[in-house]
């Protein structure tokens, strides 16, 4: 069995199986996420939250995949009774993006569903995430990456009932620099426009009905996590802003799950630099449609 801290994983995703009792852990787990070739995506799964097994190979490229390296931020979501993986994939000659695969088990083995990336074939995009609407329709939300715009942004798109594909062009929801806590990016070599990221999508609706998104960008303390609150109540806003972070120091890429004894939890990665990352589960405290970190024990 395994703790957390022996774990080297980035954008840790949990996915609850009540009929199981277990929570599979997914997230980047290739020794060189960066730079290398593309391994796959592991899992781990757990009764307790405390101590894990695995690992287990959930994805492995077969060959002629088009994505090549950087395998990045898998999510799992049960849908329509099969398991669907959203992740970001890059290859040569393309550029990166999302790429939804499918399972019939909540630990795979994924194979390739969608007809390649759902987000635009000439974007540079990341971090694609489920979301279902009030009205049954399927989104998926992404990141154009700042690599290629400079003020990275958060899009919408909707998606077949399969799917499969794309079924509407990407709407644009915001950018990372409307958020009062986001601050530029520093990088060694001088960077000609002022560059904001965006990274990790992730939404939830509270108990009283709005509609939240986590995303991540860099703050006053390196990586960090925000919320952006739609004043619809639907995923395409308007978007406001929290003036802080929820997590303000070195780490981030989160999103939320209930534990099976009815428990919010909130699951990120930190630290931020490489080998040293590793999942960070810390519960949360609710009033309404605030969310709050509980004091760690």
């Amino acid at each position: 069995m395994l703790q957390l801290q022996e774990i080297q994983i980035r954008d840790p995703y949990i996915l609850p199986v009540p009929e199981e009792g277990k929570y599979y852990l997914f997230g980047s787990t290739d020794t060189n996420i960066w730079s290398g070739p593309g391994t796959g995506f592991d899992c781990y799964t757990s009764n307790d939250l405390e101590s894990w097994e695995g690992s287990l190979p959930a994805f492995r490229p077969s060959n002629g995949f088009w994505g090549t390296t950087e395998f990045w931020a898998p999510e799992v979501h049960e849908h329509d009774g099969r398991y669907f993986m959203f992740a970001t994939f890059h290859g040569e000659g393309t550029f990166r993006g999302t790429q939804i695969l499918a399972a019939d088990k909540p630990e795979g083995p994924y194979e390739p569903w969608s007809e390649g990336p759902v987000t635009p074939s000439n974007w540079q995009c990341l971090d694609g995430t489920l979301h279902i609407d009030g009205e049954g329709s399927a989104w998926v939300v992404f990141c154009q990456e700042w690599t290629q715009i400079h003020d990275g942004a958060i899009y919408a798109r909707k998606l077949t009932p399969d799917l499969r594909s794309a079924a509407g062009r990407p709407i644009f929801l915001f950018n990372a620099s409307e958020a009062p806590w986001a601050r530029q990016l520093k990088r060694n070599e001088p960077l000609k426009f002022p560059v904001f990221v965006t990274d990790g999508p992730f939404l939830h609706r509270t108990g009283a009905g709005t509609l939240l998104m986590l995303w991540s960008s860099i703050g006053t303390n390196g990586y960090a996590m925000g919320i952006a609150r739609s004043e619809s109540g639907t995923v395409l806003g308007p978007w406001t802003q929290d003036e802080d972070p929820i997590w303000g120091h070195d780490g981030g890429h989160g999103m939320i799950f209930r534990s099976f004894d009815g428990h919010l939890y909130l699951a990120l990665h930190q630290p931020n630099h490489t080998p040293d990352e590793r999942a960070v589960l810390r519960p949360l405290a609710v009033n309404g449609d605030a969310l709050s970190l509980e004091a760690a024990s």
